[in-house]
């Protein structure tokens, strides 16, 4: 009876130690207790690294090259070369007897002859200004040094035999309008016994072709040209 006695307090015992043990975590609702939240989820990124720029550290002075291509395409080069200025190519003309010999002196003293050449062209008639035959050579020869002292160095003497042997041309020229122009230039220089008329035969004239000049040297045939103001100059297609 006894030991039935002290079982049953053993046991009692047991489920009171039990009971008291573990019995406030069977009875409490653990669905009610809150959850803790992570602390600044929203700013959480994740970063995955490639292989190769994870794996290779990166030199401060590197420059891809495709900025390299970027920046010499882009920017571009400077030369100091300046840039050539095509050569000048002009005719001059049209000139006969002292003209003709006067812009060829001119075009001498600018070093300019290795640079020219002379073309000719004709006509059937034209003009010309002349002092009407002499008798005499010695009357030719009179004449001439009167001229000479009115500053008249543009002059021919008629030697073929015909109508107009021993005549002195002044001047020879396509129209009767420049003819004209010209007498009156001799008349203001003293010279009154000249005269204009027509000449039905060749007439002769040169002009000067002015190869690859450069921009000096086109100017300062434009200003030579001022002093034949009856003359033409224009530019030509270079050969």
């Amino acid at each position: 009876m006894m030991k039935w006695i002290f079982g049953l307090l053993l046991l009692g015992n047991v489920v009171f130690f039990a009971v008291m043990q573990w019995g406030s975590a069977l009875t409490v609702d653990n669905s009610n207790l809150p959850m803790q939240t992570p602390l600044n989820a929203d700013k959480i990124k994740i970063v995955t690294l490639l292989p190769a720029l994870a794996s290779a550290p990166v030199a401060a002075s590197a420059v891809s090259p495709l900025s390299t291509l970027v920046m010499a395409t882009s920017i571009p080069a400077v030369s100091n070369v300046p840039p050539s200025v095509p050569p000048t190519c002009m005719e001059w003309g049209e000139f006969s007897s002292g003209d003709l010999q006067r812009v060829d002196k001119l075009l001498a003293a600018i070093k300019l002859t290795d640079k020219t050449k002379q073309r000719i062209v004709e006509y059937n008639t034209g003009y010309w200004v002349y002092i009407a035959p002499l008798k005499t050579p010695a009357q030719v020869k009179q004449k001439i040094a009167q001229l000479k002292a009115l500053d008249i160095e543009d002059y021919f003497i008629v030697k073929e035999s015909g109508l107009w042997k021993n005549s002195i041309s002044l001047g020879i020229f396509k129209s009767e309008d420049a003819a004209n122009k010209y007498l009156a230039k001799l008349h203001d220089q003293g010279v009154r016994s000249a005269k204009i008329g027509p000449r039905a035969s060749k007439f002769k004239f040169s002009i000067f072709v002015l190869n690859r000049l450069d921009n000096a040297q086109a100017t300062q045939v434009a200003a030579l040209r001022k002093g034949f103001p009856d003359s033409e100059l224009k530019s030509v297609p270079c050969n």
